[in-house]
């Protein structure tokens, strides 16, 4: 067997084995109260970090334990700032590991049955899918995890789709740490203010969509009343 399958297999008895023994001691339930991860945080003192880092990182590489809990209380222990900075630690790395592990199985695979240019069109620049992953980082409701696995199928230097993944990560780390922190200080006011943020944040990608929709209709009827002059 390959080393590179061997690394492989290694990586993924890892990753379930550390997902049974999370969920044999119950911690995949407990990760979803905020109040404990920070309890767990404040605990641990100068190494709360890095359970922030940890459990952000796996929440990213197993897609069934929620990344948002993590944070939120990423930001409620360590406040705006300091908050951000260990959740897109924790997300970037993650996404670098999951994307390790689909270049690792996946993209390999579909070199040997397709040849060496796996993907055809546009699908094969890297400007473009450089874009389309920074542009998912943007948009809550696209499955952070799914991007980096499907990613890794895909041509895309690694480079590439760690600068994206980066840069697309600092606008939801840095709401859910401010939203975060506004809980933890129990200001009603300024987590009202955070609601709206992330409210509008959400409302962002329909307005970029109606836009869109309303921009190729205003060019069909153009090109349409050319044609008919």
């Amino acid at each position: 067997m390959p080393r590179r399958w061997l690394l492989a297999l290694l990586i993924l008895a890892a990753l379930i084995a550390a997902y049974v023994l999370l969920d044999a001691r119950g911690v995949l339930e407990q990760v979803m109260d905020v109040h404990w991860l920070r309890r767990q945080a404040l605990a641990l003192g100068a190494w709360g970090p890095l359970l922030i880092i940890g459990l952000m990182t796996l929440a990213i590489v197993l897609n069934p334990l929620p990344s948002a809990p993590i944070a939120l209380a990423a930001g409620a222990v360590y406040g705006h700032a300091w908050g951000t900075l260990y959740i897109i630690i924790g997300a970037e790395i993650g996404a670098l590991i999951a994307f390790g592990i689909a270049r690792l199985f996946g993209h390999e695979l579909l070199r040997k049955l397709f040849g060496e240019r796996v993907t055809l069109g546009w699908l094969g620049s890297q400007n473009a899918l450089t874009w389309m992953v920074f542009v998912s980082r943007l948009l809550p409701f696209v499955s952070f995890d799914l991007v980096s696995y499907g990613a890794g199928l895909t041509p895309l230097k690694t480079w590439r789709f760690a600068l994206a993944t980066l840069f697309g990560l600092i606008p939801a780390s840095f709401l859910l740490a401010h939203f975060g922190g506004e809980l933890a200080l129990t200001e009603l006011g300024g987590a009202m203010t955070t609601v709206l943020l992330v409210g509008l944040l959400l409302a962002v990608p329909a307005l970029l969509k109606m836009l869109h929709a309303w921009w190729r209709r205003r060019a069909a009827k153009q090109k349409s009343d050319a044609e008919g002059n």
